[in-house]
């Protein structure tokens, strides 16, 4: 049986692609990245943290891009929970950044890249 073709998907900002991946993992909405589809020169380390009921405590990046600045628009779990631990590492976005099938101009579903907090938080 053959399997379906993997989506690639691309996480873009300020006209930049900030991620691209075809092995991203879906959560609660969020497609989380791998660590090395990342590219890091948009990429500063942040000292946010919050805490996910579930997750464990997620850390978060500040984004650059050509002298713009998006404060604690991605976020990781170093150290998530048993139940989480398939997303260790990988970045998730929000604040903006959106999250598309690779080729396409708009988020594939009706939930954008913000995710569930900022859904409730609006």
């Amino acid at each position: 049986m053959m399997s379906a073709p993997r989506k690639t998907y691309q996480a873009i900002w300020n006209g930049a692609v900030l991620a691209e991946s075809d092995r991203t993992v879906q959560v609660e909405g969020n497609q989380y990245f791998p660590p090395e589809s990342i590219n890091p020169e948009y990429f500063r380390p942040s000292d946010q943290t919050t805490v996910c009921y579930w997750k464990g405590t997620a850390s978060y990046y500040t984004l650059e891009v050509d002298g713009r600045t998006n404060r604690d628009a991605a976020w990781f779990y170093p150290h998530p929970s048993a139940a989480a631990r398939h997303i260790k590492d990988r970045i998730a976005f929000w604040k903006g950044v959106r999250v598309v099938e690779a080729g396409k101009s708009e988020p594939e579903t009706g939930v954008t890249a913000r995710g569930l907090l900022s859904q409730i938080l609006d």
